[in-house]
């Protein structure tokens, strides 16, 4: 697995967005069991967070310590530094295993023999991530042109399993269909710039040039934003959830 995140590990922490509650429900929904739960890549632990609300035990997994610095420290959550496809846990020992922005970074065969090994028989394995929000036609237009005429070059390979909705993706499990769900949040333009910040291909770009690539549209996109303190910000919700 890469790590594209520790460099923005803070960044990561304030202004990605956050799954909205009817994810959680559905989770509640179709586990079996609320005692175990394992957040593979978790990052700065938004979603261990919440799981913990609703399981007994929370482990949190994630290769940068920098991420894991970031993480909310609660009684029930265990962090560690692991890799998705080789941990410490014993077979059989959980009844939801989640994967948030992260699955298409693994190596597939290898996390997904993993997550067989470690979930219970009943257990259920779900991935999720979102894809480009959309906010206005005009400012959608620039954040496009950021994503793909300026960074186009700059996003990992990876990238691609989210641009097609993770339909590149194998999911050898028996797959359970979710509802059409997305991300809303109201956003400053202060908290706009701070979440395109956190991009990989950013990062990637601001190494090889040296010059931090929003300066090309911020002043468009600060006219696109207008006189506005806020915005509804839409991000599509991409959802693969099963069981052996």
């Amino acid at each position: 697995m890469k790590d594209n995140f520790s460099t923005q590990a803070q960044q990561y922490a304030q202004f990605r967005p956050r799954y909205p509650e009817s994810f959680y429900h559905f989770l509640s929904q179709h586990v079996k069991d609320a005692q175990t739960a394992w957040d593979c890549a978790t990052g700065n632990g938004q979603v261990a967070v919440e799981l913990a609300k609703i399981f007994a035990h929370v482990d949190a997994t994630d290769i940068s310590s920098k991420q894991l610095a970031n993480a909310p420290q609660l009684p029930n959550i265990t962090y560690k530094i692991e890799p998705g496809e080789k941990t410490a846990f014993a077979d059989q020992s959980f009844d939801l295993i989640t994967v948030a922005q992260a699955i298409h970074w693994f190596k597939f065969d290898e996390f997904f023999a993993e997550v067989k090994r470690v979930l219970k028989p009943d257990g259920l394995f779900v991935a999720v991530g979102y894809g480009l929000m959309k906010i206005t036609p005009s400012i959608d237009a620039l954040v496009d042109h950021l994503y793909e005429a300026i960074l186009g070059t700059y996003w990992d390979e990876e990238r691609r399993h989210i641009e097609s909705g993770y339909a590149t993706i194998p999911f050898p499990f028996e797959e359970i269909e979710a509802p059409p769900m997305e991300i809303l949040a109201s956003w400053t333009f202060d908290q706009l710039i701070g979440y395109l910040e956190t991009w990989s291909s950013l990062q990637h770009y601001i190494k090889a040039n040296g010059q931090n690539p929003i300066e090309l549209v911020f002043e468009e996109l600060k006219k696109a934003w207008g006189n506005q303190e806020i915005v509804q910000v839409h991000f599509p919700l991409i959802i693969k959830a099963g069981r052996i």
